[in-house]
C-alpha cells in the first residue's frame, strides 16, 4: 500500500513534468488535496488544460506512457465529460492518479469538488445541474424493474434495482440540502432522519422474501423524500408505488 510521502512525491513528479511540457498551460489540484481534505486513502488528482493546436487525444497518449514508465502504472480507464478526458491509473502500490485533459479554453472549475490552480489561468464554466425529475423517473423506473425482477426469480437483478433506488434516495437528499452529490460524495453528511430508513432498505439476504421488504423500505424512503423534494408528485406516484411495493 502507497505511503502518503509516495503519494506526495508522485503528485509533485506530475506537476513537474506538467510545467516542463509546453502543451500544458495549466494545471490545477482537483478533489480532497483542493480542499485540504485529504487523508491517509486520498488519490492524486490533477487537472491540466492543453494548449491551443495541440489535441487532448495526443497529449494524453504520451503522458499515459509517461505514467506506466515513470510509476509503473498496471491499468487504466478514461471518463469522457464534454471535452475533458479523465484517465485514471491503478500503480502497483494501490494508488490511483486521476489526470484530468482538456483545451485550454475550457480550463476551469466545474462543479464543488475542489479545483486549486497550481499554474496557469482558469476561465469560468457554466455548472450542470442535477435534475431531480430526472432523479425522480430513475427512480420509480427501479421500483417497478425490481418488483418484475422478484416476480421472474431474477434475485440478484432486483438487488441491483433496489441498491439503485436507495442510490437515487440519497441523491435526491443531498442535491435538496446542497450537499455533493456525485459518487455519494455527500451521503454521510445527512442526519440520521433521513439515512435511518434508507439504511433499512439494505438487502440482507437474497431471497424473494428479504427482497420484497427491502423494496417496500426502498419505497417508503423514496416517497419520504419526495414529500420534500417535490411534494406535488407524492400524489400522483404514492399508490402506484406502494402498489409496486406490495407495501400495505
Amino acid at each position: 500500500m502507497f505511503t502518503v510521502d509516495r503519494r506526495r512525491y508522485v503528485r509533485t513528479r506530475l506537476l513537474e513534468r506538467a510545467r516542463e511540457d509546453g502543451r500544458i498551460v495549466g494545471a490545477a489540484l482537483t478533489g480532497s488535496a483542493a480542499r485540504d481534505a485529504e487523508d491517509r486513502w486520498s488519490d492524486v488528482d490533477l487537472f491540466f488544460g492543453v494548449a491551443d493546436g495541440v489535441t487532448v487525444k495526443e497529449t494524453l497518449r504520451d503522458w499515459s506512457a509517461f505514467v506506466y514508465r515513470e510509476f509503473g502504472a498496471l491499468h487504466h480507464f478514461d471518463l469522457q465529460a464534454g471535452p475533458a478526458t479523465y484517465r485514471a491509473f491503478l500503480l502497483g502500490e494501490l494508488l490511483e492518479i486521476d489526470l484530468g485533459f482538456t483545451p485550454a479554453t475550457v480550463f476551469g472549475p466545474l462543479g464543488n469538488g475542489g479545483f486549486r490552480v497550481v499554474f496557469g489561468e482558469a476561465v469560468e464554466r457554466k455548472q450542470g445541474k442535477t435534475d431531480p425529475g430526472h432523479l425522480i423517473g430513475l427512480a420509480w423506473h427501479h421500483v417497478l424493474h425490481a418488483r418484475i425482477s422478484i416476480e421472474r426469480g431474477a434475485l440478484w437483478q432486483a438487488e441491483h434495482w433496489i441498491s439503485g433506488i436507495r442510490d437515487h434516495v440519497l441523491t435526491l437528499a443531498c442535491l435538496r440540502l446542497g450537499h455533493p452529490v456525485t459518487h455519494a460524495k455527500g451521503a454521510d453528511r445527512l442526519p440520521p432522519e433521513i439515512t435511518g430508513p434508507i439504511r433499512e432498505a439494505l438487502v440482507r439476504t437474497l431471497d424473494a422474501g428479504e427482497l420484497s421488504r427491502a423494496l417496500g423500505a426502498a419505497t417508503r424512503a423514496l416517497l419520504r423524500e419526495l414529500r420534500e423534494t417535490d411534494p406535488g408528485i407524492v400524489e400522483t406516484l404514492e399508490k402506484p408505488l406502494l402498489d409496486l411495493a406490495a407495501v400495505s
